[in-house]
């Protein structure tokens, strides 16, 4: 019986030190890869600029040859929207708009993946010497609970890599 407590009181102590910690962990996550492109900034931007043309160079769509997707009528900049549906856990669901565009510079976009939560993408172009260098960024809010900010650890491992492949994707097509 005596271990018995001694089991169940370590297991509850063991809860409360990771919530604790859980909790002191950041909310807010951040994940970034670079490029660089033997391009000018203009011959990238057309790329990164409309919803359909990323879907030459996305990591994700390539993954479920029977994904469905859909755009809005606007075709490219600010107000441009993109819908997904696929039965494969790493592609999912969601919904992607373009809400800030600054031609030859950046395109931000907000992403909408449902149950999973919300996140902010953003492709910047600093241009020097004919060459581009191209950054994308993830950044999400990872909730207020503990679980969350425990996950939150694990996003650069698993979103950096497809950022990457992305990218590289990205840098072919923009040099073939």
């Amino acid at each position: 019986m005596r271990i018995l407590k001694w089991g169940l009181g370590g297991i509850a102590v063991l809860i409360v030190v990771l919530v604790a910690v859980g909790m002191l962990l950041p909310r807010q996550v951040t994940v970034a890869r670079s490029i660089e492109i033997d391009a000018p900034a203009a011959a990238i931007f057309p790329y990164i600029n409309s919803l359909k043309a990323m879907g030459d160079w996305s990591p994700w769509l390539e993954r479920d040859p029977n994904v469905q997707v859909s755009f809005n009528e606007i075709e490219a900049g600010e107000g441009a929207k993109m819908q997904w549906q696929s039965e494969q856990r790493d592609v999912g669901s969601g919904q992607q708009e373009i809400t800030e565009s600054k031609l030859n510079e950046a395109v931000v976009t907000a992403l909408d993946f449902g149950e999973m939560g919300v996140a902010e993408a953003k492709l910047t172009l600093t241009e020097a010497e004919g060459q581009t260098e191209v950054t994308w960024t993830l950044d999400t809010d990872m909730g207020a609970g503990p679980v969350g900010r425990w996950f939150g650890l694990m996003m650069d491992g698993m979103v950096g890599p497809d950022y990457e492949k992305g990218l590289a994707n990205l840098k072919a097509l923009v040099e073939s």
